[in-house]
């Protein structure tokens, strides 16, 4: 196989993860290959279709220059600290350095038992890969930082969760699988040394900027926060929900990172949850920003003894760049929104006249992307058909009406206004019907709807004759209640 491999984790001391081989499965055969991201990556599409390569793919066959190795991880989950995850279920054959230069994990996800595993079997079924496959590609389509699926290979084998299901691995891309609870790992541990080769190599790979600065580690803190913001920001302007924000799923490169049991909204509601295991709401959509603050002070507490000798200016230090994400995180989402509603320029109202758009469409139940969607060519005869997806209701009509006035003050033109929203308010999303039901047919063995699925995702903006029965909104028969890790 043409992987190169150069593995910086893999040199990292013994105790940051386990060795540990993929487990070879029965039968493997190939259900789906991003062939566009082979290329992208370096890699021959049509190689990794052969035999070899799906045997690689599986983790039948370990390819030359791998090192294979379970990382070592903790986490909050749902906000009580397990000192003890990681790769349950997933190996790290390494990483390789696309034809930029720019450096890629190649992660094997179901590949197998590891010392991490505790009580699971360290398998995946085919569900949970496919929808990890359509969700991140969407997410790549709609240009937010995500991990990605190189391939989804069905081990001809069944994994018992409530019945027995097709088992399947998922070839994982990432720019690195190091969490905030990578670091959690090792301060709960004192194990202060190590939380200082994991800083220093997280900067030398991610955040080289920080590299020559007066407090290296506080600047580490300070970018991991902004992208942070970014990220969660872009999330909430396509509605998407991920469900298991846990410190162990906040990845430190700034990448929407494990799609259990995500999804993406139809009618608006900050408290909307999908996910079976969030009971409380702790992960819904509104809750985000707050959750990836408290998720960043778990790693400023992490930081704590490279930030200052001194604990209490460490403290100080580390509580202000804490302190500072609630504004940058309104100015990230401000820049989302506004753009959302064709609003090039910056006015102090512009907050309000967002707020009242999303409490409209709590009111009104309306579709969110469909709502946005609608904005996106603002001439004045188009109320009625605004009013037709953002619902009938008072609280609307004010709404346009200050929204026009709002729009009277930019200088730009009409026709490049509705250009931009279009780029900024996408036509298509995986609903979660529709992939529900790409999900069921594969399953059984049809890849059509899933094709078919993954084709639309591919062009977001776009108005597409092919695309438009995807943007329909759920019947009250297919609208999904729930959505389930997996494990």
């Amino acid at each position: 196989m043409n992987f190169v491999f150069d593995n910086t984790y893999a040199r990292l001391p013994s105790r940051f993860y386990a060795r540990q081989s993929p487990s070879p499965v029965a039968g493997p055969h190939l259900v789906k290959l991003n062939q566009a991201l082979a290329v992208a990556l370096g890699l021959d599409h049509d190689r990794l279709r052969s035999p070899d390569g799906v045997a690689v793919l599986a983790g039948n066959s370990v390819p030359d220059g791998a090192e294979p190795l379970a990382m070592a991880y903790a986490g909050h989950q749902f906000g009580g600290f397990v000192p003890q995850l990681g790769d349950g279920r997933a190996i790290l054959l390494g990483e390789i350095l696309d034809p930029r230069g720019e450096r890629f994990d190649i992660q094997l996800k179901g590949s197998g038992r590891t010392p991490f595993s505790r009580a699971g079997d360290g398998r995946a079924w085919l569900g949970p890969v496919l929808r990890e496959y359509i969700v991140s590609e969407s997410m790549h389509a709609l240009g937010i930082p995500t991990t990605r699926a190189l391939a989804a290979v069905a081990t001809g084998e069944l994994v018992h969760r409530e019945t027995a299901l097709p088992g399947a691995v998922l070839t994982r891309v990432a720019r690195s699988h190091v969490r905030i609870g990578t670091f959690e790992y090792f301060s709960a541990r004192g194990d202060i040394e190590a939380v200082k080769r994991l800083a220093d190599y997280v900067i030398a790979r991610h955040y080289p900027e920080v590299e020559g600065s007066e407090r290296p580690y506080l600047a580490l803190l300070d970018s991991v926060i902004r992208r942070q913001t970014r990220l969660v920001a872009q999330w909430l302007g396509v509605g998407f929900i991920h469900g298991v924000m846990n410190t162990d799923n906040m990845s430190i490169a700034g990448e929407t990172i494990d799609y259990g049991p995500c999804a993406f909204m139809d009618s608006y509601h900050p408290g909307t949850v999908y996910s079976s295991i969030d009971h409380g709401g702790r992960y819904a959509y509104g809750n985000q920003p707050r959750i990836a603050q408290w998720n960043l002070s778990r790693l400023a507490q992490s930081l704590l003894p490279l930030i200052d000798e001194d604990q209490d200016k460490a403290i100080e230090q580390a509580q202000a760049a804490i302190d500072a994400f609630p504004e940058l995180f309104e100015r990230a989402f401000l820049d989302r929104f506004r753009a959302k509603l064709g609003l090039l320029e910056s006015h102090p109202d512009d907050a309000d006249l967002i707020r009242a758009l999303l409490q409209a469409m709590a009111e009104t139940g309306a579709d969110f992307t469909n709502g946005f969607r609608a904005l996106c060519d603002p001439a004045d005869d188009t109320d009625d058909q605004i009013r037709s997806e953002l619902g009938e209701s008072t609280a609307v009509d004010d709404w346009l009406r200050s929204w026009r006035a709002r729009l009277a003050r930019e200088t730009v033109e009409p026709a490049a206004q509705a250009a931009q929203m279009r780029g900024e308010n996408p036509a298509i999303i995986p609903r979660n019907h529709r992939v529900e039901a790409a999900l069921a047919a594969a399953v059984d063995g049809d890849l059509d709807p899933l094709e078919d699925l993954l084709q639309v995702l591919s062009s977001p903006w776009e108005n597409r004759p092919d695309s438009f029965p995807y943007r329909f909104p759920p019947k009250p028969h297919e609208i999904v209640q729930k959505t389930f890790c997996g494990t």
